[in-house]
């Protein structure tokens, strides 16, 4: 995916509206007077209450590989299930702003999240303000159960559920899962009609999708596509393997169902990538899998729990996996364990590559955050690494969410050049042993050469070189001259741990 390092936004797709009496800024409804938009409104409820009321339809049957979608039976069976969700409460427009999403005022952003009705500059605190907006949701049950996306309901005093035959209810926050973006509602009602659900598992890239929802709240608004790609993660959403597709969603589809083309809902609509704000050929949906996880959780205790790991990732290259003895580059490379973390209980280290998790496949660091996200703090999972060029596996009891533990280091003294790899070295002095926790290495006070062009730092820390910790400059000698023609460096920079591949001179 290609992104514009200007202009350009991942976007909520989610909550229309703006602070009362602000109109909301479409152009098709800025050049249409409220009355107009009422008559919209009131064809679009008259003709869906007609559909709600329609005979009890069979259900679709699985879609064979190749076939084509019967959308309109997909849209008359779930339909009547999927509802507008109105919100309203009182936000600060300034520094609330801020903390949540960065603004539409500022476009040079190149990831934010969808602007949801505040008005103001950013990081200007104008006090709290009413707001109103508008996003969808789903019934998964028939006395009352729905899902949407958290950030349609976040910081709401009243949330109204509007059905498709025009009834309104008044409805609870049973909870809400920012990490995942997951939003559990009630209704008191009963004899609902409820979506089906389907299992994201079977969907493979090209298969057809369609999206219902309330774009800039036209309700019950239906629109297709296919699926683009599966597992990707996105920028500050680590937990969430996301469904990326071209079916158009807008602000007001957010929290929306995602059917497959046999009518079975397979995810959320939650984020689309924009550079104007609106609609440009990807969107991305929460696996159903994903949101069901948290929805039982939400359910039993009224909250959502994530099992933490306790490590920094990063993903391999084919450099990096030619120095581990790795065929592909596949897998979650661990960068940092921190310190009384599951990882480090379980004798996970620094330089382990995490290959598969439960007999899940990692192919990228971002499936093993999912992975292991996912799970509840206390749950014992299996892992297969890579360590010394041999398959190993580990047993693991995650952890809870507890803050990283940060590491800092220091300024540099005079040393001494590193031959092949570019580096000048000199140990650690005692404040900056102390503030590494006393663990080994070395402070670089100079890179040139094979180092230079890999990305290392003055400044940086050497930690450990192919996977062996150091504390000296021979011992760096020493793992060069055996080395071939490439090395994996474990750097400290600030408070990160990244591993470098360097092509030695």
């Amino acid at each position: 995916m290609t992104i514009t390092p200007l202009n350009a936004a991942l976007l909520a797709a989610g909550l229309t509206g703006g602070v009362i009496a602000i109109a909301l800024n479409a152009p098709q409804f800025q050049q249409t007077d409220a009355a107009a938009k009422q008559t919209i409104t009131q064809s679009a409820n008259d003709a869906l209450a007609q559909t709600a009321v329609m005979p009890q339809i069979a259900p679709i049957p699985a879609l064979a590989a190749g076939a084509v979608p019967d959308f309109r039976a997909i849209v008359k069976q779930a339909g009547p299930a999927v509802v507008g969700v109105t919100v309203e409460g009182m936000r600060r427009a300034g520094h609330e702003e801020q903390d949540e999403s960065d603004s539409v005022a500022e476009p040079q952003a190149p990831f934010s999240p969808f602007f949801r009705g505040q008005p103001g500059q950013r990081g200007r605190d104008q006090g709290a303000q009413p707001f109103r907006g508008q996003g969808s949701g789903f019934i998964i049950s028939s006395d009352g159960l729905i899902l949407t996306n958290a950030h349609v309901v976040n910081g709401a005093k009243e949330v109204t559920i509007k059905l498709s035959d025009r009834r309104e209810f008044a409805a609870k926050v049973l909870g809400i899962d920012k990490a995942t973006d997951i939003a559990v509602l009630r209704i008191q009602a009963n004899d609902l009609p409820t979506v089906r659900l389907g299992d994201p598992r079977q969907l493979e890239v090209g298969d057809p999708v369609l999206a219902i929802g309330a774009p800039f709240g036209l309700e019950q608004t239906a629109t297709q596509g296919i699926v683009s790609a599966k597992g990707r993660s996105l920028p500050n959403d680590a937990l969430v393997p996301f469904i990326q597709t071209d079916a158009a969603v807008n602000p007001g589809n957010s929290g929306g169902p995602l059917f497959d083309g046999s009518g079975g809902v397979i995810g959320i609509n939650s984020q689309i990538y924009s550079q104007s704000g609106g609609y440009q050929g990807l969107s991305f949906a929460i696996p159903i899998n994903v949101a069901l996880k948290i929805k039982d959780q939400i359910v039993a205790t009224g909250r959502a729990q994530h099992g933490r790991l306790g490590v920094n990732v990063q993903d391999l290259n084919q450099s990096l996996a030619d120095s581990f003895g790795m065929a592909r580059p596949d897998g979650a490379l661990i960068a940092q364990v921190m310190p009384n973390s599951a990882a480090a209980k379980a004798g996970l280290k620094p330089g382990d590559v995490v290959t598969d998790v439960d007999g899940e496949p990692v192919v990228r660091s971002g499936a093993l955050s999912s992975l292991i996200g996912l799970s509840a703090p206390g749950d014992k999972i299996k892992l297969k690494i890579w360590r010394d060029r041999t398959a190993q596996t580990l047993d693991v009891e995650l952890g809870g969410a507890e803050a990283d533990a940060r590491i800092a280091s220091s300024a540099k003294e005079p040393g001494a050049q590193q031959g092949r790899l570019g580096l000048a070295l000199r140990p650690l002095n005692k404040d900056e042993n102390r503030a590494l926790g006393g663990a080994p290495g070395l402070l670089i006070e100079d890179a040139a050469g094979p180092a230079a062009r890999a990305g290392v730092n003055a400044g940086d820390v050497l930690l450990a070189i192919n996977g062996r910790p150091v504390q000296s400059a021979e011992q760096v000698r020493e793992v060069v001259a055996k080395a071939g023609n490439l090395v994996a460096l474990l750097i400290q920079r600030g408070e990160n741990k990244i591993f470098v591949p360097v092509k030695l001179g």
